[in-house]
């Protein structure tokens, strides 16, 4: 009774092993295949539970998501014959398993070679139809496009793989060359902003002429208005004068010497070498005010008195003179 208890116990843990051996899991971010003697014999497998052969049948299992090549920088030449150093990456996935484990025996080493080599080839082609500043700045991106469909119409059909993009990270030139190219670089800019600062002083310059031009013309103008005015006012007081002082040409005639003495006697200093009965001193001579019979006839004639022209005299003096 022990002894049957014993063989059934080692035939319940062989098949349990046998269980266990033929039992695999594909998940839902793996490809699987079913191997007979390296042979592959089944790829549709789903995410879940299967079952094989032990012994007979070898489950390979790829991931299928979306990988990442970050390939080695390349020495490219550009149409002008000037080297470049390129560092790119390629993100990719498996579509087809049996293709891509027939041409590469499943191993992603081998697959990643293959892909950098295709994807420098086609890096050269296009960096070779172009120059520097095409390949740096204009067109960048139709480049990578271009290498992306081309190298997917090979490697879709020959390895089963799908490129889903190809970036450059890096465009660089050698360290050999790098330092002329950036004494080019200065030397340009250099000349670029004596270009700049020339054409902003000459602009300078234009605008403080028109500035000056401007300012004259505006004096100009104001002292032209302001002659105008201070010729008009002249003339207004100018005829003012006249017709107050022929009212009463004797006053005007007394107030002529007044102010002649004034202007005469206004420094200690000066001295007047003159004769006393000259008739710079006529009103020294009177006592009532009156004109003396050999008074001098004033400048002015009665029948023309717009004519008169008298100094200035202060703003009291005009008003006491315009009241007489």
């Amino acid at each position: 009774m022990t002894t049957g208890k014993t063989i059934l116990g080692i035939i319940a843990l062989i098949l349990v092993l046998i269980g266990s051996m033929a039992a695999f899991t594909v998940k839902e971010t793996e490809l699987a295949l079913k191997l007979r003697f390296g042979k592959v014999v089944s790829a549709d497998f789903e995410p879940g539970l299967h079952f094989r052969m032990p012994m007979v049948h070898k489950i390979r299992t790829f991931d299928k998501r979306i990988q990442t090549l970050d390939a080695q920088p390349e020495h490219f030449l550009t149409s002008e014959k000037k080297n470049l150093i390129v560092d790119s990456f390629i993100k990719w996935r498996i579509i087809n398993v049996v293709s891509y484990f027939k041409a590469v025996s499943g191993n992603p080493l081998s697959a990643k070679q293959r892909l950098a080599e295709i994807i420098a080839d086609g890096l050269r082609s296009e960096f070779g139809k172009r120059t520097i500043k095409e390949v740096v700045s204009g067109d960048r991106a139709e480049i990578m496009d271009i290498i992306t469909d081309t190298a997917n119409n090979r490697v879709q059909k020959q390895f089963g793989i799908k490129i889903v993009d190809v970036r450059i990270k890096r465009i660089e030139l050698p360290k050999e060359v790098s330092s002329s190219v950036y004494r080019r670089m200065e030397a340009e800019r250099e000349r670029d902003a004596k270009q700049l600062r020339s054409q902003g002083e000459a602009q300078a310059v234009r605008i403080r002429a028109g500035a000056d031009r401007e300012r004259i013309e505006t004096v100009a103008k104001a002292e032209r208005d302001a002659d105008k005015i201070r010729g008009e006012g002249d003339a207004t007081a100018a005829d003012t004068y006249a017709q107050a002082y022929t009212k009463n040409p004797e006053f005007y005639a007394l107030y002529r010497s007044l102010n002649a003495y004034k202007t005469t006697f206004s420094n200690r200093g000066d001295i007047l070498l003159i004769r006393p009965d000259s008739e710079f001193f006529k009103y020294f001579k009177s006592l009532h005010g009156n004109t003396p019979q050999n008074a001098p006839v004033p400048l002015i004639p009665k029948q023309n008195p717009a004519l008169i022209q008298q100094p200035e005299t202060p703003v009291k003096e005009k008003e006491a003179v315009a009241s007489e």
